[in-house]
């Protein structure tokens, strides 16, 4: 009997080694592998069992990165995971350097230097390890553009009829999807297909032009879209969503302004949330200065410029929805405040517009058509167009175009001679200078009114 016991707790004493090994031993298998490629940098995420313990290297003549993941296999088929853009070529496994780990090998068109970092389990996605690798091609690419649009708009300026320039921020890409309907309907895809429709409409209008901050599907820094938008030369920036929420009954579209404080209502407190999480959800491997600490901005006139920029964006949002209102039901009459990065911009006046509730049952049917995406992107253009119409900058096209205008009367001119020369009308020119009577006298000053 005591000889049994022993054996007993011999063999108990075994099992509790065996399973203390296997825990620390405990294997971060690979279950799935994406890639997502935005212009200037390609990321590839790993969804894994576990958490991973990884190294990596770099090697050349071909240009290669190599991944080592300890006690881990390969459930995916890599033959199966879509590429997109120009720098990964191949995805490929490799002979590990240890019994049990797995050897990951991407083939680049480029040197690259990676940054390789873990994510815990967050919203949907178990642990995650992250490749960030950036595109020196696509880099000197933007940078380039960028130089071009910048030297295009200083241009410009010196003869006084520069672009408006509006940036659009499809809020969410990539590994964020944003707010997820009840037919599975991702917000990351209903905001970038009202984004290229807004740009579409802002770029017929002359006097206006319209840069995207992201351009497809994958995930931009909340800061750095911002920091997108000033690099691009804007003077005004849109970031479109559409809204979700714990239940499906809210609904309606929304207009967002900045707030120093955190959000009073209960949607405005959730977006928070919500925007928070993005970076959980997107990934994010480096530490990004806030806006208010770029170094190029003089602290001086930080104060200054924030209440141009909060008043421009206030005034923009009334506008916008009025317009929304017209197209769409509203979840308030009223723009609302609510503190979001992308909104925090003290040198870019900024509004977020929520489309509407992709959680409710009616409103993501309407968010998947086209049609109602169109109307969603005429409104907001629209009360953009009718505040840059009525208040234009200086040295704009917009600022010739509807700027206000003076003439002083001179010998033989006549009110319908000046309507003429102005291609405006005789009671338009009576109405702008309150004229009771045809006459006019040499040396008065008359208001040219917008044609």
């Amino acid at each position: 009997m005591l000889g049994s016991f022993k054996l007993s707790r011999w063999i108990g004493l075994g099992l509790g080694l065996y399973l203390l090994c296997g825990l620390a031993m405990a294997s971060s298998d690979v279950s799935g592998v994406r890639v997502w490629s935005s212009p200037d940098n390609t990321r590839i995420v790993l969804d894994l069992s576990g958490a991973p313990k990884f190294s990596h290297f770099n090697l050349n003549k071909p240009n290669r990165l190599v991944l080592d993941l300890s006690s881990s296999k390969m459930l995916s088929d890599l033959s199966k995971v879509p590429l997109s853009g120009d720098l990964v070529k191949k995805i490929r496994p490799s002979t590990p350097k240890a019994k049990g780990d797995y050897r990951l090998v991407i083939e680049l068109s480029q040197a690259v230097n990676p940054t390789v970092f873990a994510l815990k389990p967050t919203g949907n996605y178990g642990h995650r390890l992250v490749i960030d690798l950036p595109d020196k091609a696509g880099s000197a690419q933007i940078k380039k553009q960028q130089q071009q649009i910048s030297k295009a708009k200083t241009q410009q300026q010196l003869a006084g009829n520069r672009d408006i320039i509006i940036a659009i921020d499809a809020g969410h890409g990539g590994e964020d999807p944003g707010a997820i309907g009840n037919k599975r309907t991702y917000e990351k895809h209903i905001t970038l297909a009202i984004a290229k429709r807004a740009q579409r409409l802002i770029n017929q209008e002359p006097g206006l032009k319209a840069v995207l901050i992201r351009e497809g599907d994958y995930f931009v820094n909340l800061n750095k879209r911002s920091q997108i938008a000033r690099k691009n030369k804007a003077d005004f920036l849109v970031s479109i969503h559409a809204d979700g929420f714990t239940s499906s009954q809210p609904k309606g579209a929304s207009v967002w302004v900045v707030s120093t404080r955190r959000a009073k209502s209960e949607v405005g407190r959730h977006l928070e949330d919500h925007e928070a999480e993005s970076d959980l959800l997107g990934g994010v491997g480096e530490v990004m200065g806030s806006v208010e600490n770029d170094a190029h901005l003089n602290f001086a006139l930080i104060d200054m410029q924030m209440d141009y920029s909060m008043n421009t964006a206030y005034e923009v949002a009334k506008k916008v929805l009025s317009e929304l209102g017209k197209v769409t039901s509203l979840h308030k009459k009223r723009p609302e405040h609510a503190s979001l990065a992308v909104l925090k911009s003290p040198d870019i006046p900024s509004i977020l517009v929520e489309a509407g509730f992709i959680t409710n049952h009616k409103e993501e049917k309407l968010l998947k058509t086209g049609n109602h995406q169109e109307r969603i992107a005429k409104a907001v253009v629209k009360g953009i167009k009718a505040h840059y119409r009525a208040k234009p900058l200086a040295g704009t096209l917009y600022a010739q175009t509807y700027g206000v205008r003076k003439h002083t009367v001179r010998k033989g001119e006549s009110l319908s001679v000046l309507a003429a020369r102005y291609n405006t009308s005789v009671a338009g020119l009576k109405k702008a200078n309150k004229l009771t009577s045809n006459t006019l006298r040499i040396g008065q000053v008359l208001t040219i009114p917008n044609s």
